[in-house]
């Protein structure tokens, strides 16, 4: 893989306008950084070469599709080898409900956030787990009863010295 460019404002803000808003036009987001679209298309492809801009998708307002609930699962496994950890991950990669899947340090050892039909849907599929007996010793569950805050994007401009 090619070195990593160094990243000043100009490249910052592209991120975060694309971050904000992926569809837009490339035209809108030149205005909004300052640019002519020709140099700020030739920073996206850099940006995208490079590996800062992964991919584009589309933010999909679940709730005029269908009825669903979130849950986070706090797991904990019955042994702590490293073949017990990946042995875990691949097998729970595979169930397409799961949306996030974080390695935690403190008292439990995941923390999964499931977004499924019904809680019956969430039992079906925690069942599944338990019989697969990929290593869970416990596990807890945390219905969302509401979401009051998804700013669907990461703080670029304050994680990212101003220095640049």
């Amino acid at each position: 893989m090619a070195e990593n460019p160094r990243l000043d404002r100009i490249d910052v803000n592209i991120l975060a306008q694309l971050q904000a808003d992926s569809g837009m036009t490339n035209v809108r987001l030149a205005d909004a950084v300052g640019l002519s679209p020709s140099p700020c298309l030739q920073r996206v492809k850099r940006l995208e070469k490079a590996g800062f801009i992964e991919s584009y998708r589309a933010q999909i307002n679940i709730r005029k599709l269908a009825e669903s609930v979130m849950v986070f699962t706090e797991v904990t496994l019955a042994d702590h080898r490293r073949e017990d950890f990946q042995k875990f991950e691949r097998e729970i990669r595979k169930i397409e409900n799961l949306q996030e899947m974080h390695l935690i340090s403190g008292g439990y050892d995941y923390l999964l956030k499931f977004t499924v039909r019904n809680m019956l849907h969430y039992q079906e599929i925690i069942l599944d787990v338990l019989e697969k007996n990929i290593g869970v010793a416990k596990y807890f569950s945390y219905i969302v009863i509401q979401t009051l805050l998804d700013r669907g994007y990461v703080p670029l401009k304050s994680l990212i010295r101003e220095n640049r």
